[in-house]
């Protein structure tokens, strides 16, 4: 086997610190030292030096300075400058006795003019010659002790790569020795990278040649990690090196996955067409996805951490300033409710969150996503408008599209991609209508928006438990989603990670933590499935991104809007989204319907698009700018709060976490909640909590509706 040869990273090596300068000598400037020479050139240290001399030498004559002091004084330096400080500083002999002779010369020559006479012609000769001789000797001098620096500079260097070196050396040869033994591969190490995170390190390895490939080295990864005692948590990834015969081995030697990050609380700009962070990787940087042409697909059973997960996905969205939101959730609509709850504080419709010292959202609040859908009836407005914009934008923005000489459509601030997040939205696509022309059209439109919409800006992000068939309808919905998620965590037989990755080879034994998974990407922009870890997210960080990104969220353009037409202008109307805002002044009554617009009196002040201005696309994307408001404060004066004295119900009876599985589901409203939503919620299986729901249901708390696989159970006031 060759010899590993392990690259210098120089970006690590520790560089020498800088040379300092020694003290002056007050009493005998008139004698520049030899930095001073080095660093400004012989010639004008030469220069001074004569003219200090020479002007001590007129200024002792004219005060009848004893000759002998001139000599002393350069005798001083020459031992005090020219030996002790050289032999402090560690400088070459050549530079001592320069400084040294410098001093003496000086000294001398100045004791000697004083006695003779200092204007005298030759006392100005021998002055020059005394110049140019100790600007040759500082020239010679600051040659050789650079010379010698960088000597040593390099020397230092080379000590510091040295024992980099050595620890990749150990390293190289320890893993070339570890594949051998594991796969009967014979490798050369060739390079040993250590990540800035500290978390590990990768290998890169030449293969020999023959049959080896990068793969069978892959398909042994979790025998290398066992035979290199690696933590619990902590994977080998490998994959094909920059070309065919090399491969790559990335070794974390920190669990990543078994920690707990909250979701930075850096909420700077970002753009869908440069990348969205979505979690770490092993190695603790950040994973970056790309979804201005590719839908996504995301998986997890219940209690994988799938709803924090989402959370951190629309916060990506919520930072982009080319990017609007659109939320989809059968079950109540709970994926989209945090992100609006700040809109309806701002509104006067929700106080606060109990318990907390937050005060109410500020006037001018948007909500966090700009449509929120919880019926299969309003999913259906809204995918009927997906469509609608879809071939609206491929009509009216030909010109923009030509003069950018591209099919695809440049979305930015004034022209933003749409993203619809569909919470289950898998199961949506494989779930029986039962003869519901409803549910039917709405499954086709999202089918459809899947394959046509791409290069008009408008793509999905789909949630299912699991990968199989019967759950995702058909594998149109993976063929239509090359970025994948499988979140792991509470998943014993690995069938998301298969069915997303087939031939991906991760240990998912490791990354049985909450909010760990494998994600991965197809296409130019992809990358290999690897382990990752989900940020955690919670109801007052999504607040925080709310209030953070209001001011640069987009609004929709204005022909989108137009072609969307009242389906989306009219969807914050109370008769559509009051259930978001139903009960919280304490009653069980809905508020009623509030005016929408019309947009027809709007077409007729606008007889062009120049003349609307923003006035439509304002009004139409902007809800708080409509006519009616939502402001529906009045109603609290008519439907007061129990006052404080009145008595607070008992809480009920069973388990602990009955009373907010009962809350949730009276939030829900009509829709009631199914108990997988609610088993994931409470963090229990669904065993246990399909017990304690049907025990509450039998006690009159619930009532189960029956409807096959859509079987929920609802609060009494809504049955």
């Amino acid at each position: 086997m060759a010899e590993p040869q392990p690259t210098l990273n120089l970006t690590n090596t520790p560089k020498p610190a800088p040379r300092t300068r020694g003290p002056k000598n007050p009493k005998a400037t008139w004698v520049p030292p030899l930095d001073w020479a080095a660093e400004h050139g012989p010639i004008s240290g030469a220069i001074s030096a004569a003219t200090g001399a020479g002007a001590l030498a007129l200024l002792g004559a004219a005060t009848h300075m004893p000759p002998g002091i001139p000599l002393a004084i350069g005798a001083a330096g020459a031992i005090g400058h020219g030996i002790g400080a050289s032999v402090r500083r560690r400088l070459t002999g050549r530079t001592m006795a320069t400084r040294a002779a410098s001093w003496l010369l000086a000294g001398g020559w100045t004791t000697w003019a004083i006695a003779t006479g200092p204007l005298s012609w030759a006392a100005a000769g021998t002055l020059a010659a005394l110049g140019v001789g100790i600007g040759a000797m500082a020239a010679d001098a600051a040659i050789r002790e650079e010379a010698v620096e960088l000597e040593r500079m390099s020397a230092e260097a080379r000590d510091a790569a040295r024992k980099m070196n050595g620890e990749r050396e150990a390293i190289a040869r320890e893993w070339a020795d570890r594949i051998r033994r594991v796969t009967g591969i014979e490798v050369a190490v060739f390079a040993v990278e250590f990540w800035k995170t500290g978390a590990g390190y990768s290998l890169a390895a030449e293969l020999p040649g023959g049959s080896a490939t990068w793969d069978r080295i892959a398909g042994s990864a979790r025998a290398l990690a066992t035979d290199a005692r690696l933590p619990l948590g902590c994977t080998v990834g490998v994959e094909e090196g920059d070309r065919q015969g090399r491969v790559i081995l990335d070794i974390a030697t920190t669990n990543v996955m078994a920690g707990a990050y909250p979701y930075p609380d850096d909420y700077s700009e970002l753009s869908i067409l440069t990348g969205i962070p979505w979690g770490l990787l092993p190695n603790s940087e950040t994973v970056q996805v790309f979804l201005r042409e590719a839908c996504a697909l995301i998986l997890g059973p219940p209690g994988s951490g799938k709803s924090t997960f989402i959370d951190a996905v629309i916060a990506g969205f919520a930072r982009c300033t080319d990017v609007i939101t659109w939320t989809v959730d059968l079950k109540a609509g709970a994926v989209g409710i945090p992100w609006v709850r700040p809109w309806l504080e701002a509104q006067g419709l929700k106080a606060p969150k109990p318990g907390t010292e937050a005060a109410p959202a500020p006037a001018g609040t948007r909500p966090g996503v700009d449509w929120v859908a919880s019926t299969p009836a309003e999913a259906l407005r809204m995918f009927r408008a997906v469509i609608a914009i879809n071939k609206a934008r491929q009509q009216q923005y030909q010109d923009l599209l030509d003069a950018n000489d591209t099919t695809l459509l440049p979305v930015s601030a004034k022209l933003p991609q749409i993203m619809v997040v569909v919470d289950e939205g898998a199961e949506l696509l494989s779930a029986r209508s039962f003869g519901d022309p409803v549910m039917k059209e709405l499954q086709e439109l999202v089918g459809k928006t899947m394959r046509t919409t791409r290069a008009m800006g408008i793509r999905l992000v789909l949630t299912a438990v699991d990968g199989n068939v019967s759950a995702l309808g058909d594998t149109s919905v993976r063929k239509f989603s090359p970025v994948g998620a499988a979140l792991t965590s509470g998943e014993s037989s690995g069938n998301n990670l298969a069915k997303l990755f087939p031939s991906a080879r991760v240990d998912t034994r490791q990354l049985s933590a909450k909010g760990c998974g494998v994600i991965g990407a197809a296409g130019a922009d992809g990358f290999a499935p690897t382990g990752f870890k989900g940020w955690k997210t919670s109801p007052s960080m999504v607040r925080d991104v709310v209030l953070a990104t209001n001011a640069r969220r987009p609004y929709l353009d204005q022909i989108s809007a137009r072609a969307a037409g009242e389906d989306y202008a009219r969807r914050w109307d109370a008769d559509r989204a009051g259930w978001l805002w139903e009960n919280a002044t304490g009653t069980t009554q809905t508020a009623a319907p509030v005016g929408g617009l019309n947009l027809g009196s709007l077409r007729d002040n606008a007889p062009d698009d120049s003349a609307a201005g923003t006035g439509l696309a304002e009004v139409i994307a902007f809800p708080n700018a409509r006519p009616a408001g939502l402001n529906l404060s009045s109603l609290r004066d008519q439907n007061p709060a129990p006052a404080p004295s009145q008595p607070v119900p008992a809480a009920p009876a069973g388990p602990d976490w009955l009373a907010e599985a009962i809350d949730a589901i009276e939030s829900a409203g009509h829709m009631g909640l199914k108990v997988a939503t609610v088993a994931e919620m409470v963090v229990r299986d669904r065993k246990t909590v399909r017990a304690g729901l049907q025990a509450a249901a039998d006690r009159g708390e619930l009532v189960y509706r029956e409807n096959g696989p859509l079987s929920v159970f609802v609060h009494p006031d809504h049955a």
